[in-house]
């Protein structure tokens, strides 16, 4: 499984159920690495897409504790991490990935080998974080892109695998 997000300098992800930040060439790398794959989100991701719709030519999985949600038939919904990582066996590994938000990242982490995160060199005001790789003894940066401006915004694509 792969995780894929967007961060700022303190690994911060978003602010009001809204993107800290968004950067065309971030949101291409995002669309061209998960169309045709399977992305796993909690109810709350879901509701920030346009209309709440979900991502077109992709498999979306949501997560959600309300087992009266009215649901549609775009989406597949689980109501525990137990019962998606169950439905998920029907995929292969590394078509599958996590896109939010905070808690979900946090608890698909130790089922997870890659991630591909965009970090964005600047710190905005956020409520909700990915968990800081550079922290995590089992996780390394093992690719890193050269550095990239959108504005007043530097970042880079980087890749870190579990070891």
């Amino acid at each position: 499984m792969n995780l894929i997000a967007c961060v700022d300098a303190n690994w911060g992800i978003g602010y009001k159920n809204e993107l800290l930040v968004r950067i065309p060439s971030d949101q291409k790398f995002f669309r061209e690495t998960t169309t045709g794959k399977v992305v796993v989100m909690g109810r709350k991701t879901l509701d920030s897409f346009p209309n709440g719709k979900p991502l077109k030519n992709r498999t979306n999985i949501v997560i959600t504790s309300n087992k009266n949600l009215e649901k549609r038939e775009e989406e597949i919904y689980v109501n525990s991490l137990e019962e998606c990582l169950e439905l998920l066996k029907n995929y292969k590994d590394e078509d599958i990935f996590i896109i939010g938000g905070a808690s979900i990242y946090k608890q698909f982490l130790p089922y997870c080998r890659k991630a591909y995160i965009t970090k964005v060199d600047r710190e905005f005001s956020a409520d909700s974080y990915f968990p800081n790789l550079d922290r995590e003894p089992e996780w390394k940066l093992t690719k890193e892109s050269d550095e990239n401006t959108y504005f007043d915004n530097t970042f880079e694509f980087c890749e870190y695998d579990r070891i």
